[in-house]
């Protein structure tokens, strides 16, 4: 789960949101995750555990391409409260519900920002005693990375830009955008960058 911005510095939802990646775009990396994916997990048992909430519409698309089963799951953590600055503090908010024990996970994650929240779910998943723990992000943006994150599946690298759309937020809105668009706002002000 990535943290949204405080209520008071969202923009006018009246504004147009500048794309960053385009929904054909999106598609068309999407599917060719799916391939990589499915090639590589072929005959194996595996698990696609999704973060909450930013990547629910990544993953689903992602789950529909998929050639071989798979079981779902999903986890939900928060590092940020109100704030643009993760405290490094993880909170679990939702664990996995289905055994882990002996299967191969896929975590699926809407971004990757400072690697704190993700680094601390690749630990927790790994302690389940998993075949494999292996991460999929559909955006990887390092500019502003804390831990050595190195997802093995990446849809796009992406500029320190603040995304909203296809699942990701800002306070709670914009999720629904079928694009990756960013939020114009100063480079160098906190809430221009996205958590995670």
């Amino acid at each position: 789960m990535k943290a949204s911005q405080p209520q008071e510095s969202v923009p006018a939802m009246d504004k147009p949101i500048p794309c960053l990646i385009s929904a054909a775009k999106l598609d068309e990396r999407v599917r060719e995750l799916a391939r990589e994916i499915s090639a590589d997990f072929a005959g194996q048992e595996l698990m696609v555990v999704g973060v909450l909430h930013g990547a629910f519409i990544f993953m689903a698309d992602l789950v529909r391409h998929l050639t071989i089963p798979v079981r779902c799951g999903f986890v939900m953590v928060s590092s940020y409260g109100e704030d643009t600055e993760t405290s490094g503090r993880v909170t679990l908010r939702l664990d996995l519900t289905l055994p882990a024990k002996g299967w191969h996970l896929l975590l699926v994650d809407d971004l990757v920002d400072t690697g704190v929240s993700t680094g601390w779910l690749l630990d927790h998943l790994s302690r389940k005693e998993p075949a494999s723990v292996r991460l999929c992000v559909l955006l990887n943006k390092d500019a502003r990375r804390r831990v050595p994150i190195r997802p093995d599946y990446v849809g796009f690298e992406i500029p320190n830009r603040f995304v909203v759309g296809y699942g990701i937020d800002c306070a709670h809105a914009y999720r629904e955008l079928p694009y990756v668009g960013y939020i114009p706002t100063d480079e160098s002000s906190p809430s221009s960058q996205n958590h995670g």
